[in-house]
């Protein structure tokens, strides 16, 4: 018989406080291996060893979620090196942004002295560089924060042609081309127009995150259709050039760390007279969502760069036209009317602002302020989203 131990007991020997071991077993990382009828749980030093797993995987740097995934396929050693992989990665990306930041920060406090006014560019340039380091580290977790946001629009919106089904509508799809999409997410685009997809198409499905790329096949998974998947940076793809009919980036190129050679890595695949589709969003987009966040809270921000000043639909036409013959804008008319508060409360957290730092241990009382708000007759929402058609 293996040694048994009370949850106290286990907690003492693993130097791990009680709350965590319940919390552990609350959410399936760790369940007891004994459990009798009167309540008591009991381990064992097989579940020792898999808490140290889960321990070590946390230092690593993995969320509960990334290692609930990991555990189930631990005996698989290439799924359990991609994720390691992965997170070196990461690791990698944050020491370079690391280093520039601190570039910014010396450079920031050298022209200080020289002047009494501080150098503005230097330090927006450092806001939006630790800003973005947390939007870049959010890209490499699963789709699960990308389906809640979905999930609000698809309950709410007013158009009943779906923002995917827009998209859809406007690409020149035709028989036998080619169609790479970059920071492909879940695969809704292609989930939503299962019936639509014309034959003798190849679809290949990328993305940075290989949980992404996950989730996009398992949810594909029976579909008719030529998928293909694979785990690259748009800034580097690697297929020869002139090799895709039409590329789509729905919602990315704003997170490029440098765009310029995204766009040339883009245009780069397309076939002459190809066709590259790129969507984003407008200064107005969910505006009411934001400013209804920040009455809660003035600290808060969902987003804590602004994507629409990176790359928006007000100036990003300017910015094409000087890579591609022509350049077509197109704008989705639609709007929300939320009526529900959990969906919102989801949305809300989704974000990769700073909101869960101020909303952690108060999501009660913001749930009831979000309560209020909405009444009997709901949030009305703008929505300001469209897509640049840009022809090779």
């Amino acid at each position: 018989m293996e040694n048994l131990y009370t949850t106290g007991e286990f907690s003492k020997r693993a130097n791990v406080s009680v709350r965590t071991i319940r919390y552990y077993d609350e959410v399936g990382l760790l369940k007891p291996s004994l459990m009798k009828e009167s309540g008591y749980r009991f381990y064992t030093d097989k579940d020792f060893a898999v808490l140290q797993r889960i321990l070590a995987l946390k230092m690593l740097g993995f969320s509960l979620e990334e290692i609930k995934e990991i555990s189930v396929n631990y005996t698989d050693s290439a799924y359990v090196k991609e994720s390691l992989n992965l997170q070196q990665k990461l690791l990698k990306d944050k020491i370079a942004a690391l280093k520039q930041m601190e570039q910014i920060i010396k450079k920031t406090a050298q022209a200080l002295p020289e002047s009494e006014e501080p150098d503005w560019n230097h330090m927006v340039s450092l806001i939006h560089l630790l800003s973005m380091e947390e939007t870049l580290i959010d890209q490499y977790k699963t789709s699960k924060n990308l389906e809640v946001r979905i999930d609000l629009h698809k309950r709410y919106s007013r158009n009943p042609e779906s923002w995917y089904q827009w998209i859809y509508g406007n690409l020149p799809l035709n028989r036998g081309c080619k169609v790479l999409e970059v920071g492909c997410g879940n695969g809704e685009l292609w989930y939503e127009n299962r019936d639509r997809l014309p034959s003798d198409i190849t679809v290949l499905l990328s993305d940075i995150s290989s949980g992404m790329l996950r989730n996009a096949a398992s949810r594909l998974k029976g579909i008719p259709g030529d998928y293909q998947y694979k785990q690259f940076d748009m800034q580097e793809i690697p297929y020869s050039s002139e090799t895709f009919d039409v590329v789509i980036a729905n919602h990315v190129l704003f997170y490029a760390k440098d765009r310029k050679k995204a766009l040339a890595e883009l245009k780069r695949v397309l076939k002459p007279s190809g066709c590259l589709c790129l969507s984003t969003y407008g200064r107005k987009h969910l505006q009411e969502i934001e400013a209804l966040a920040k009455e809660y809270d003035e600290r808060i921000a969902l987003s804590e760069v602004k994507l629409f000043d990176i790359f928006g639909l007000d100036k990003g036409a300017e910015e094409l036209e000087e890579l591609f013959q022509a350049v077509e804008k197109h704008c989705y008319s639609d709007s929300l009317l939320v009526k529900e508060v959990k969906p919102l409360a989801d949305f809300i957290y989704s974000c990769h602002g700073n909101q869960m730092r101020f909303l952690k241990d108060s999501k009660e009382d913001f749930e009831k302020f979000l309560a209020a708000k909405l009444g009997k007759k709901g949030l009305m929402v703008t929505k300001e989203a469209g897509i640049f058609l840009c022809y090779t």
